[in-house]
């Protein structure tokens, strides 16, 4: 995380930010005011990145002896977007403090679409409304001005994918439910990037929200040495602002989004990849969906290993990646709720059992609890493989439910020592005998078998067991005191929410 400059008790450069921003939420709620700094940030960047490349071409030396620095085409060349003076930076900072600054900022917005084709589109215009007090506008305009964000030493740092993410993840906080239709969080992104080893081919999320998945996947080649052209995304999204802020997303990293697609029927009903073979699926579709419009769908081709039913999408979304993959080589991974490992509703048990049956499912992860800013749904991991190679008729289990730390009363976060944990006990099961060995409580080897003797249920519990030290070594009243104590923090949490609950029912005129 970037450092604060300057003065200021240990306060990092994104909770500066903000604290800043959030002023901002005496007018708008959480929804809003993420299209209003978001924008903002971007403008910024490629402003910095416009002006560094500019100053080059003024000076004309070297390879630049000659250029224009008005011209367009000398920015495309550098995959740097050109910027219109009335659009620039210090155009919008100097105009800062006056009333129609909102609009202002719109109309920078239109100037850069129309000299910058990728982006048309794309850009929030926001900032004339009524309820935007033009005074917070312009003191969060002054504290984004205090960054570097798009010059080379920024880039290089990654100053501003760290700052864009680290608000992606504060608005999924502040918005609740509403915020994970964007936003998966980093760690668990993470994960299910360092499992599959996305290294080169066609990456595919047809529900890709803010695009986490393909900035991991990027982040991860780079880690790796890898080459970053070697790699291409493809996305589709159904909320239209979600879409927008994927693909703003992708253009401060350089990140072709050019086949990220966005329509209102969502990747069921109008799919807008019919064709695309991936070699890789990284995915966390809504859990439990009801209203995927199944009925309609009922003779899709899709459903290769039966019809899901018509009032949960899970294996929907299941037989829909299967579908998109690579047939020699390719691999998904992707979130879903933990009833996918057991249900038998509406013949989603046999649709299980027989992509086991097909040697399909590769591992399950058991995930810990309040991973997701948006749901207490208990969540895991799946990862399917076409074309097994290795570990013919075997199922890894992974119960990862005790990793992690809690980063308030409410969510937790994965350290980079658990997904390295996970992702090493998969690849070491995957690649060597020697290396893996089951491990009670926490890893199993599953045969067919094991897995027919279960009934085709996938829960990791099942097959892992009880870790040794849990099963005898812990005294009877340390558990319950455990217990106690558990169970007064999720009383008081329910105080706190039966509050909140009257609070706002209050503010709309009703009284319990």
């Amino acid at each position: 995380m970037a450092k604060k400059k300057g003065n200021g008790a240990n306060e990092t450069l994104e909770q500066k930010l903000w604290k800043t921003a959030d002023r901002l939420r005496n007018n708008i709620d959480a929804a809003e005011y993420k299209h209003v700094v978001l924008g903002l940030i971007f403008l910024k960047y490629i402003s910095d990145a416009f002006d560094v490349l500019y100053e080059k071409l003024k000076a004309g030396e070297g390879e630049y002896a000659g250029a224009d620095p008005e011209d367009k085409d000398e920015y495309g060349a550098e995959n740097v977007f050109f910027v219109p003076e009335k659009a620039r930076w210090s155009y919008i900072q100097s105009q800062g403090k006056m009333p129609n600054i909102g609009k202002l900022i719109d109309d920078a917005m239109d100037l850069i679409e129309a000299d910058n084709p990728t982006l048309k589109g794309i850009l929030p215009k926001v900032y004339a409304r009524q309820n935007l007090d033009p005074q917070s506008l312009g003191s969060l305009i002054d504290t984004i001005g205090t960054i570097a964000l798009g010059d080379e030493k920024a880039r290089s740092q990654d100053v501003l994918g760290q700052v864009y993410e680290y608000f992606l993840g504060q608005f999924a906080l502040a918005e609740g439910q509403k915020g994970g239709q964007f936003y998966t969080p980093q760690s668990i992104v993470k994960l299910l990037v360092e499992m599959l080893e996305p290294y080169s081919g066609r990456v595919y999320d047809p529900c890709c929200g803010s695009g986490g998945m393909f900035v991991q996947s990027e982040k991860f080649i780079e880690r790796h040495q890898g080459r970053l052209d070697d790699i291409s995304v493809y996305g589709q999204e159904s909320n239209q602002t979600t879409y927008r802020l994927c693909r703003m997303n992708l253009a401060i990293r350089g990140i072709d989004g050019s086949n990220i697609r966005w329509n209102t029927e969502g990747s069921f009903l109008n799919n807008a990849h019919k064709d695309l073979k991936a070699d890789y699926i990284i995915a966390n579709p809504p859990f439990n969906v009801s209203d995927w419009s199944g009925d309609l769908l009922r003779d899709d081709p899709r459903w290769q290993f039966g019809v899901p039913p018509v009032g949960n999408a899970n294996f929907a979304w299941v037989q829909h990646f299967l579908y998109h993959l690579n047939p020699n080589a390719g691999q998904a991974g992707f979130v879903l709720s933990n009833g996918s490992l057991s249900s038998n509703t509406g013949g989603e048990g046999q649709i299980r059992q027989s992509l086991v049956e097909n040697d399909l499912v590769e591992c399950i992860v058991m995930l810990p609890k309040a991973l997701f800013f948006n749901t207490g749904i208990p969540a895991c991991l799946w990862f399917l493989r076409r074309g097994k190679k290795k570990r013919h008729g075997e199922v890894l289990f992974i119960d990862a439910s005790e990793l992690g730390y809690m980063i308030n009363r409410k969510n937790r976060v994965l350290a980079d020592e658990d997904v390295m944990k996970v992702a090493d006990t998969y690849h070491n099961w995957l690649n060597s005998d020697e290396a893996y060995q089951d491990e009670k409580g926490f890893c199993k080897s599953a045969s067919l078998a094991d897995i027919q003797k279960h009934k085709f249920v996938l829960t990791p519990g099942r097959y892992v067991g009880i870790p040794d030290e849990e099963d005898d070594s812990i005294p009877f009243q340390e558990k319950v005191d455990a217990l106690t104590t558990q169970l007064r923090e999720q009383m008081k949490q329910a105080q706190e929410l039966d509050q909140e609950i009257r609070i706002q029912l209050a503010k709309i005129g009703i009284e319990l």
